[in-house]
């Protein structure tokens, strides 16, 4: 959980990218897998999100992500593994196989964790 005072939020919602300065207008949306980045006092911060919501209303953002991870908490060697296993099972489904969607959700959380997790080392 995050609750501080932040410059910036940056996030990408269903209809695409976000970004979140203070006065921003009230709006609501989902937020699907990626990378969360939340700027003060000229430091970055990243999360990676698992999907879920986000709500802008009078200068504060809440996200209620199914989960989140700081790039410390990244267990690498796992998320390669899951991702390893959501590009063979991909491989082997059609696109209208009840399964395919479920491991298309696998593999972007998968490669949402591991760029989290290298953009920390680098």
């Amino acid at each position: 959980m995050v609750n501080e005072d932040v410059d910036m939020v940056e996030a990408r919602g269903a209809l695409g990218d976000f970004g979140v300065l203070p006065g921003h207008t009230t709006f609501l949306t989902t937020i699907v897998p990626c990378e969360v980045r939340f700027m003060t006092e000229g430091k970055t911060r990243h999360v990676s999100a698992g999907g879920g919501f986000a709500e802008v209303k009078d200068n504060e953002v809440t996200m209620l992500l199914d989960a989140a991870e700081f790039p410390e908490e990244v267990d690498l060697e796992r998320a390669k593994r899951a991702l390893q296993r959501a590009e063979t099972a991909l491989k082997e489904l059609s696109s209208d196989d009840r399964e395919y969607r479920v491991f298309e959700g696998a593999l972007l959380r998968a490669i949402t964790r591991i760029s989290t997790a290298e953009n920390s080392i680098g």
